[in-house]
């Protein structure tokens, strides 16, 4: 007789997207807490209005990283794009709310150019995306500082509003950045681009093979990546009412990737996604929120940052070999 022992069933894990969400929950929770015992609200109206302002900025930034990081690339130009947007957007608008039409295109345009040749260097020309977009950054910089002394052009107030109205605690640019979360959700999940988008990051060599054009995905991936850096050129111009040319120096691009990481999606390319992304931008401008209320050293609050991040990559990296470590066992008995 031959005996044949069944693996064990694994219990059901919480996917990343889950996990990052708990996580989200959990930093909530410790730091209204923290705060109560400091004596203030992490929850009240103006802390609550604060937290969705630092995540408008962010996330339009944090979107577009996370579609060229699924492709196994990388952007450092989006915090340069951002400020050159905000330019094109002062100037173009001068004061005239009949020229905001006019001016968004522009900033669309001029940000998806910038994505282009990102892509094109990178896909055809076979150049480290690192190497590619830090050049493109540096390259708008020195324009920046060659032909800009200061804040330039003049937004009108309707359009300023973009950056200070709310609907209620909910800013208005939190809003426009979730839709824009949504829309870049659905097109991952649902168009055949968005799906290229994952193979490519997944194995470059297998996705050609399997008849993707990795070049065009991976032109696509940077060519939003830029529109959204633009997107956040627009915000930046309604809340200083003009054109930042400085506004580069905050380094945007490493809060951008830092919420990708801590989103889940991994940066070796070809698993992740906007839904995280989302939740890694909320937990930044919570502990950012929580770090300024209690008025923590700035040099301390960076190194906390730095630990959470770390911490969060860690972990997701542990479940991910515990995954693949994992195999069903089979044990054969001896005939009796």
């Amino acid at each position: 007789m031959t005996s044949l022992h069944k693996p064990r069933l694994q219990k059901p894990r919480l996917g990343t997207t889950a996990l990052i969400y708990l996580a989200l929950a959990g930093v909530l929770v410790v730091g209204g807490t923290a705060v109560a015992l400091d004596g203030g609200n992490l929850f009240a109206t103006a802390t609550i209005v604060d937290m969705l302002t630092r995540t408008s900025l962010t996330g339009f930034l944090a979107i577009g990283m996370t579609l060229v990081i699924l492709c196994r690339s990388l952007d450092l130009s989006v915090g340069y794009t951002a400020a050159l947007s905000s330019l094109v957007a002062a100037t173009t608008m001068d004061g005239q709310v009949a020229n905001i039409p006019l001016a968004i295109a522009a900033v669309l345009l001029v940000s998806g150019l910038v994505g282009a040749a990102n892509g094109a260097v990178t896909a055809y020309l076979g150049v480290n995306p690192f190497i590619t977009t830090l050049g493109t950054g540096l390259i708008i910089k020195g324009y920046l500082d060659t032909q800009y002394k200061g804040p330039a052009g003049d937004v009108p107030a309707v359009f300023q509003q973009f950056g200070y109205t709310r609907l209620g605690p909910v800013p208005v640019s939190t809003v426009v950045m979730l839709a824009v979360a949504a829309a870049a959700i659905w097109f991952l999940r649902s168009s055949r681009t968005g799906h290229h988008m994952y193979a490519v990051g997944g194995d470059l060599d297998v996705a050609r093979m399997s008849g993707i054009r990795t070049g065009r995905t991976l032109m696509t991936a940077h060519i939003l990546c830029g529109m959204t850096a633009g997107a956040a050129g627009l915000l930046l111009a309604a809340r200083f009412g003009t054109g930042s040319a400085e506004a580069y120096t905050n380094l945007y691009e490493l809060d951008a990737i830092a919420a990708v990481v801590l989103g889940g999606t991994l940066l070796l390319g070809g698993k992740g996604g906007v839904a995280g992304t989302v939740a890694g931008v909320a937990i930044l401008a919570v502990l950012d929120t929580v770090f300024n209320v209690l008025q923590i050293d700035p040099f301390a609050k960076d190194v906390l940052r730095g630990v959470v991040i770390i911490t969060a990559v860690a972990i997701y990296a542990r479940r991910q070999l515990d995954r693949h470590a994992r195999r069903p066992r089979f044990a054969e008995g001896k005939a009796s």
